[in-house]
């Protein structure tokens, strides 16, 4: 159950654009009691998440009840479940943060949104060449199919494995210009790639550890890292030389904050989480518009068959043990999908 508001997947109904009202978002079947994973501790998601039925709270008037069709697991869900993600939610919580619903009904003042609308959470220039870590994930493999639409190049690291031919041929048919392994990234072969391409002015990081010390070494002069994510566990180290010489600028990105800033409002006080003012200021119409353009640019790349979905695997929900084991295995390309 999402308590954030829910944005219309634009090209897959005919509804108004934006929604204008601050409208919550609850799965809940019609006519039956909604089936939930629901983990009353943190702890080892197979152990801790549990089936369950979930309470339906009254219809009010800015709300929307929404039937879940299918929702993915994703790393930040099963940190989540562990306990070890910053931003935990209070317990007994509700596993997931990403989905597609159904609008099944909606209260009186809601004006953007009706019944039969599918929606996602919506609390749901980069330069002529990028490079990225973790390529064969969910976001790796966006990005490699958003770059190639704009016309960039992309140098996607992966980990080796004894599948690694086919997985690289996998990637190159969505759009990869180069893919490499981790090891790769400290040989001198990595310079005939820049013979062809220019070196990246962005790199995308979710890892961590000396991997991506060396991912950041083929960057341009004051070129940019990104960290969304720290799957190694391990820091990240940057030589002094490479803040001195090369100027490059670290930045840190995360999806919950980016979210709150963008469609919920930003703190009055400060840009920093968690956020100690009383007062929240309103996205401003900039930002909303920015945002909705955002989510029309990708669903024209979806309409033209230019951003599909990763490999997944469908489950049902009664399968969340399997499901959520196998999202934790390494070297597991496919995305775990739990059908509602």
């Amino acid at each position: 159950m999402q308590r954030a508001a829910a944005r219309v997947l634009r090209g897959a109904v005919r509804t108004p654009p934006v929604r204008t009202l601050p409208v919550r978002a609850r799965s809940a079947p019609a006519g039956t009691a909604p089936l939930g994973l629901l983990y009353e501790r943190h702890g080892e998601p197979a152990a801790v998440v549990q089936l369950k039925d979930l309470e339906v709270p009254k219809l009010g008037d800015c709300d929307v009840h929404v039937k879940m069709l299918a929702a993915p697991i994703n790393p930040a869900d099963i940190n989540m479940i562990q306990g070890t993600y910053p931003l935990l939610s209070p317990l007994p919580a509700v596993g997931g943060s990403e989905g597609v619903g159904e609008v099944l009904e909606v209260g009186r003042r809601v004006v953007a949104l009706k019944p039969g609308d599918w929606v996602i959470p919506a609390d749901a220039g980069l330069g002529d060449s990028v490079i990225q870590n973790a390529a064969n994930s969910g976001v790796g493999q966006a990005v490699i199919q958003i770059a190639r639409a704009s016309g960039i190049k992309t140098i996607n690291v992966v980990r080796n494995r004894p599948d690694l031919p086919k997985l690289v041929e996998r990637l190159m048919a969505l759009g990869a210009d180069h893919v490499v392994t981790e090891e790769m990234l400290r040989k001198p072969e990595m310079k005939d790639i820049f013979k062809s391409i220019p070196r990246p002015r962005l790199a995308l990081n979710c890892v961590g550890g000396k991997s991506t010390t060396e991912m950041l070494r083929h960057l341009q002069p004051k070129g940019t890292m990104v960290t969304y994510g720290g799957m190694a566990k391990q820091p990240v180290m940057v030589p002094v030389s490479a803040f001195i010489f090369r100027d490059v600028r670290l930045r840190g990105f995360w999806m919950t904050q980016w979210r709150k800033d963008h469609t919920q409002g930003r703190c009055s006080q400060g840009d920093g989480w968690p956020c100690m003012a009383q007062r929240e200021l309103p996205p401003s119409r900039a930002e909303q518009e920015s945002v909705a353009a955002m989510m029309d640019a990708l669903c024209q790349l979806i309409r033209r068959g230019q951003l599909t979905a990763p490999a997944c695997t469908e489950l049902p929900l009664q399968d969340y043990r399997a499901a959520l084991e196998d999202s934790m295995k390494p070297f597991v390309s496919s995305k775990q999908i739990l059908l509602l």
